[in-house]
């Protein structure tokens, strides 16, 4: 699943190879333009639906958000996790592109840090396997993004005690 679809290029990109691909986004006209870029692409379905509410018919393997938590009002993060926690497999895996903006008055996009993911995820037993920077992010925001992959410990809140290898200065 990709939360946030936007123009849809990411969803058709992780699709084929035997993987089939759901675009989520609450507003039908990013939907419509998304399903026209991917016309030629069927492993992928542009669906528009609250990602709060929306009730797929299975859990995912995957799930791939595209700075969707930092676009979120920060009260709305931990229903984020406890949303992303139901809508993947046991044994699936979370994808974040982070954008980190610290100078945001207001938003969105919204002040956030690394560590603001960890608040939130590390509770419902999310852990870090592995965090790099975006090293394709656009100009605007290089130095800004990073892409993690997150797995679910096998009971919830195993090594919520472990704090972050990453430097200070990525939290």
């Amino acid at each position: 699943m990709h939360a946030r679809a936007l123009q849809g290029y990411d969803a058709v990109a992780l699709s084929g190879g035997g993987r089939s691909v759901v675009g989520l986004d609450v507003c039908d006209a990013v939907i419509q333009k998304a399903s026209q870029r991917s016309s030629s692409s069927p492993d992928v379905a542009f669906i528009t639906a609250d990602f709060f509410t929306w009730a797929p018919p299975e859990p995912f393997h995957l799930i791939f958000d595209y700075t969707f938590f930092c676009a979120l009002d920060p009260s709305l993060r931990p229903a984020w996790a406890a949303r992303m926690e139901e809508l993947l497999r046991p044994d699936g895996e979370l994808i974040t592109l982070m954008y980190l903006p610290q100078d945001q008055d207001s938003g969105p996009p919204y002040n956030t840090t690394v560590l603001d993911y960890e608040e939130v995820l590390k509770p419902l037993g999310f852990f870090i396997e592995s965090i790099e920077d975006n090293d394709v992010a656009v100009e605007p925001r290089k130095g800004l993004e990073k892409i993690a992959r997150w797995k679910k410990t096998a009971s919830r809140g195993r090594n919520a005690d472990m704090i972050s290898d990453l430097p200070s200065d990525n939290l």
